[in-house]
């Protein structure tokens, strides 16, 4: 059960849910793309991607300086692959959704993060 409580916190939290949405549609991030998109503080931003990777939903790679976020496609968990699954057709329509995808080409860290 501790495993589903895990994910389910995760996902309880709008802007956790929307970096899980940012990620299904640029494939990696890095905090200050992401900061820039939602438009929180980068400690905000490390917060909650602590928390996705505590429940295996996401996954980092160390690149140089960069440090890259993506899905973690094949977590340890079952339910964390189960909800993945299943938000990558949920909430796509929802308003907030659409405007954060319009965003997401913009989202450049060469331009961003200097």
């Amino acid at each position: 059960m501790k495993k589903f409580m895990k994910v389910m916190k995760a996902l309880s939290d709008k802007n956790r849910l929307k970096i899980i949405k940012m990620l299904q549609h640029k494939e990696m991030l890095c905090v200050c793309e992401i900061q820039s998109g939602l438009g929180l503080a980068q400690s905000t931003v490390s917060k909650h991607l602590k928390l996705l990777e505590d429940a295996e939903l996401v996954i980092y790679e160390k690149d140089g300086l960069w440090v890259n976020h993506s899905l973690n496609y094949k977590p340890d968990n079952p339910y964390s692959a189960t909800m993945l699954g299943n938000l990558r057709c949920w909430l796509e329509g929802e308003h907030e959704i659409v405007e954060l995808k319009k965003k997401l080409p913009g989202l450049d860290r060469a331009y961003i993060c200097n």
